[in-house]
């Protein structure tokens, strides 16, 4: 019996191949990557503040939406509500102020497309601050 081991040369791992391999993939990976920018919504909601400035208060327009979905700009009932109506309405009680804020105040049961309606009528008579006005809810005694 021959035990006697050959040395022969060990195998050798060429590692070029892989390394062009390695690049390949990773130049179509980078060229098949899509990327794809989400536009985020800018919301800047409104703080708390329990003192109101008067020049605040006079640079705003209330407008009520009911139930029934009549609407009621600075306490005056509009006949039509549609877009171009409220529009005009809004203008009218603006007096030439510039850039007043809106302010909608809805029902709970209003209609959604008449807020809808209001926020177009604002846009189509330029005016961009819009707020919400709401109720908090009184707290349950345990």
């Amino acid at each position: 019996m021959n035990f006697n081991h050959r040395r022969g040369e060990e195998p050798e791992i060429n590692l070029i191949p892989l390394i062009d391999v390695l690049l390949v993939v990773i130049i179509f990976l980078i060229l098949t990557t899509t990327y794809t920018r989400y536009a985020g919504l800018e919301i800047n909601l409104p703080s708390a503040d329990a003192e109101q400035h008067a020049e605040e208060q006079s640079n705003q327009i209330d407008v009520a939406i009911t139930e029934a979905g009549q609407i009621v700009v600075n306490k005056q009932a509009l006949q039509g509500n549609e877009v171009r109506f409220i529009a005009e309405a809004l203008t009218q009680a603006a007096n030439g102020r510039k850039d007043p804020t809106i302010i909608i105040s809805g029902d709970a049961k209003a209609a959604h497309q008449s807020v809808i309606d209001v926020m177009q009528a604002a846009q189509s008579a330029g005016y961009s601050h819009i707020s919400f006005t709401t109720q908090s809810t009184p707290q349950q005694e345990k």
